[in-house]
């Protein structure tokens, strides 16, 4: 008998097995939502952002902070994307006054290019310890989204993991497009 996602579930639930639902929440910071690399479309997500983070209890909930220094511009990322930004300490680095509003309790997670290697190891430690799926929104798609979401599938394959695309932005809807195809293609769930 071949099993779905939904059939595991339900023999999950009807064992006693509870599956842990984790949300991550990508860099929703000032520079990218009005600050200096902000979209439209960024700034538009912010409230079903909040509205999704309320969902969640607050130890199941880790959000990434976009962290650079002031030498940005001699870095690599720098000189393939000569914008500073997020930079540690500065308005724009701080999480959006919304977003910060709705963390109480939340694990934040400052990471110094697109993906988070750190995020990756607390979360498969976590799956180790019992049944998780994750939740995947915030900015940009095309960029930090993607890298965490493949990252974190390449450390847990057998994880369920889920990208919200009404909570993602990004750097054009042209490219946020694009990188749900090639989540998709991974084996990333869009909704």
């Amino acid at each position: 008998m071949m099993y779905n996602f939904v059939n595991v579930f339900c023999d999950m639930e009807r064992k006693g097995i509870k599956m842990r639902k984790i949300l991550v929440v990508i860099d929703m910071q000032n520079d990218f939502i009005d600050g200096v690399l902000g979209t439209k479309e960024a700034y538009a997500i912010l409230p079903e952002v909040v509205k999704k983070i309320k969902e969640y209890p607050p130890e199941d909930v880790f959000v990434t902070r976009d962290t650079h220094e002031h030498n940005y511009l001699d870095t690599t990322e720098g000189k393939h994307l000569p914008v500073k930004h997020c930079i540690y300490g500065t308005d724009g680095w701080q999480l959006a006054p919304e977003i910060k509003q709705v963390l109480s309790g939340a694990e934040i997670i400052d990471k110094p290019t697109f993906g988070s290697t750190s995020l990756a190891e607390m979360l498969k430690l976590l799956s180790q310890d019992e049944k998780i799926e994750i939740e995947i929104c915030g900015v940009c798609t095309d960029i930090c989204v993607i890298a965490n979401a493949i990252l974190l599938k390449t450390y847990m394959p057998e994880v369920e993991i889920t990208l919200d695309s009404a909570c993602c932005a990004g750097s054009t809807p042209k490219k946020h497009v694009e990188a749900l195809s090639v989540m998709q293609s991974c084996h990333i769930n869009i909704i």
